[in-house]
């Protein structure tokens, strides 16, 4: 996946990659000339202008598609001054100097240089000073350079350039020294923070991308030991937070680019360079020594990935400002079409009179009409599509109609509908969907957690039925539950996937042993369940027998479309931030900091969900970005709890209730967050689904 979402920002990219693939050989990168013979290629494909007016000799589009086009030349490792030129063009697009000068940029006969910083003085007209690190102002025509708090443009002719000796070798830096030169501040110039971080952090992506493709495809060739080293784990997890990395990276660039918000902005200047700098550090591990030397082309990545990093520094300071003094909190809003809302005046209409009903009725209105679960068809669900899904979930919310607690019913439901008898659908369906059966998951057991195709528990055919012998365990709120869903072994002479038959257990037969497990919070959520030849008729099998593994995959992977708020057993963001407030640690810089490194991570999943769902609208794959997503809002939720609980101090030898003050309960967030990163796939199974279904690593052995 790349930083564009739709199909249009997806065949931008191929035609920028396929440019560079055929006018940026590695040759021409180490070349690092100032004006590549490949500028005059850009220019004509309208690169050089994808961001700027019409009016102005460009495409007319935005700064999303310039960072879709940014991301691929940093990908090619471009050399030259694309990157200060766009940014220099970008931030003069509204401004005094925008109509004599856009059209030469646009057009590539002229190109330009940004000092992001410098010590420039004005007396009167005349400016003079240095800036010391200017990207690509070697070889520039026009220079924008910051006088305080003005912007002043200056001809190269006017002006002295020293090439420096750049650690980018494919791309170089220079000092510019005025030296009393007459130039009228100019009026209008963009933020040159926000259009930095994105263009640059979009480049920041490309290179990370392209240092994760290297690595990856290495280690599908490079056999150590007898085996590719892609198969060991330490190398595949290695290659898989890679990509996590990179993902998170170009969830905040786009946002960042998409509405140059001042707290998208700074997540895109947190990660996006450091992704880059990670990704090209192990692409350099994975490939050992031969990635250490000079003449491979794994240093020249790093090198890149150091200077962007360099060139836009985190401002933790700025973010924490955002979150605690001006109390911006991030939201992930799906915009959409104007053409929805003939849907949606239809949809809000109909969850007013919902709204209005008492609980037992409105319930049982939402189960019938198929509101409870409208992706799936009807008459269980509306057979909605993305867009009617997301317009349903905001206008119940709007309306503060909370819906039907499924529970593990939502998983439930949709593989009866798709594999379940008739019998069984008007059965337990229409009930389940009214709230009023509560179902408990019997998969996991003590020797098969994530394999669980490796399950012991036996069925045995009897007369009428089966009955079911075995042990499960981690079945969540299995003492409450009315049915259970059941995986057991029919044929156990059949291999590791198959001969597993999927059962409806009533938790109130003779056999079945429910006691509940105290969880280290000491909470009992999760039960073992013992099942003592539990006899279950034949027509509470569900789907063929032996396809039991298919219909668990269907309950495990189904997911509707929509921005579901991430569970968290331990603190989150907003709990956090009134923990600091009411220990009066705000002002620490420490806090401060880490406090802005929590919101970077939040944001980053956040805008991860909101990618996922946009995708799905725009009828693009959202699988990378989803898969990514549940690893990361799982580990957040860790990495606030233990934050917080560093703040506790001397508290944290004590632990609270559920009603204990918030400083105290904090405690008890940390036990229940250890919970995060084993239910439902733990990190390390779900880094090597990344690595082995995404990445296409070989298998463990």
């Amino acid at each position: 996946m790349a930083i564009g979402l739709t199909e249009e920002h997806e065949a931008l990219a191929a035609s920028v990659r396929g440019l560079a693939e055929r006018h940026i050989a590695i040759e021409t990168v180490r070349a690092g000339e100032s004006r590549p013979a490949f500028w005059g290629a850009l220019a004509a494909q309208g690169l050089l202008g994808l961001h700027l007016p019409e009016e102005h000799g460009g495409q007319g589009f935005t700064l999303v598609e310039l960072a879709v086009a940014t991301e691929e030349l940093g990908r090619a490792m471009a050399p030259g001054p694309f990157v200060p030129t766009v940014l220099a063009s970008a931030l003069l697009a509204g401004s005094s100097a925008a109509e004599k000068h856009l059209p030469a940029l646009a057009d590539g006969s002229r190109t330009a240089a940004v000092a992001l910083s410098a010590e420039l003085t004005r007396d009167g007209q005349n400016v003079s000073g240095t800036a010391e690190f200017v990207l690509g102002g070697e070889g520039a025509d026009l220079f924008l350079l910051p006088v305080g708090d003005e912007w002043v443009l200056i001809e190269a002719a006017d002006v002295t350039v020293t090439p420096q000796d750049s650690l980018d070798v494919t791309r170089g830096v220079a000092s510019v020294t005025v030296d009393g030169v007459a130039a009228e501040a100019l009026t209008g110039v963009g933020d040159v923070r926000a259009l930095s971080s994105v263009i640059l952090g979009a480049e920041a992506c490309g290179v990370a991308g392209r240092a994760l493709d290297e690595a990856v495809a290495y280690a599908k060739l490079r056999e150590q030991f007898g085996r590719p080293i892609g198969q060991f784990q330490g190398v595949k997890h290695k290659l898989s937070r890679m990509l996590v990395s990179l993902e998170r990276a170009r969830a905040v660039v786009w946002d960042a680019a998409r509405s140059l918000d001042p707290y998208a902005v700074e997540s895109a200047a947190w990660l996006a360079a450091d992704a880059a700098v990670k990704c090209t550090a192990d692409n350099i591990q994975v490939h050992g020594g031969i990635g250490y030397t000079y003449e491979h082309d794994a240093h020249l990545f790093y090198r890149r990935a150091l200077t962007l990093r360099a060139l836009v520094a985190k401002d933790g300071a700025r973010l924490a400002a955002l979150v605690l003094d001006e109390g911006v909190r991030p939201e992930a809003v799906v915009e959409l079409p104007a053409d929805a809302e003939p849907l949606r005046e239809s949809v809000r209409a109909r969850v007013a009179e919902l709204a209005a009903m008492d609980v037992t009725a409105q319930r049982a209105a939402m189960a019938e009409e198929g509101w409870v679960t409208p992706h799936l068809p009807k008459p269980w669900g509306k057979d909605a599509g993305p867009l009617e899904q997301i317009v349903i979930a905001q206008e119940l919310k709007a309306a503060k109609v909370r819906p039907v607690p499924l529970m593990i019913g939502a998983w439930v439901v949709p593989s009866l509908v798709q594999y379940g008898t008739d019998e069984q659908r008007e059965r337990f369906l229409p009930a389940t969907l009214r709230g009023e059966l509560m179902w408990c998951q019997l998969f996991s057991e003590p020797g098969a957690g994530s394999d669980l195709a490796g399950l012991k528990t036996r069925a045995v055919k009897v007369e009428g039925g089966w009955e079911i012998t075995g042990q499960k365990i981690w079945t969540s709120l299995g003492q409450y539950a009315q049915w259970g869903i059941c995986l057991a072994r029919t044929d156990p002479d059949a291999p590791k996937h198959e001969g597993i038959t999927y059962f409806l257990v009533d938790m109130k037969s003779a056999g079945v042993d429910v006691r509940p497990l105290k969880e280290l919070t000491g909470d009992e959520i999760f039960n073992e369940v013992f099942l003592d030849s539990v006899f279950v008729p034949d027509d509470l099998v569900v789907g063929p027998i032996g396809a039991g593994w298919q219909v668990a995959r269907n309950t495990l992977a189904n997911e509707r479309v929509g921005l579901t708020s991430s569970f968290q057993l331990g603190g989150d963001m907003a709990k956090l931030i009134s923990m600091i407030g009411e220990l009066g640690v705000g002002g620490d810089p420490k806090v401060r900091e880490g406090l802005a490194e929590m919101a970077v991570d939040e944001h980053s999943y956040l805008m991860l969900g909101l990618r996922a769902t946009l995708k799905q609208l725009s009828g693009t794959d959202p699988g990378v970005t989803a898969t990514v997503r549940k690893l990361v809002s799982m580990e957040h939720g860790q990495l606030v709890t233990e934050f917080g609980f560093e703040l506790l101090g001397t508290r944290g030898v004590l632990t609270g209730g559920r009603k204990s003050e918030l400083p105290l309960r904090w405690t008890r967030y940390l036990l229940a967050s250890r919970a995060m990163t084993i239910g439902g796939g733990t990190t390390e199974i779900n880094l090597n689904v990344i690595g082995e279904r995404i990445l296409g690593l070989p298998k463990d052995a």
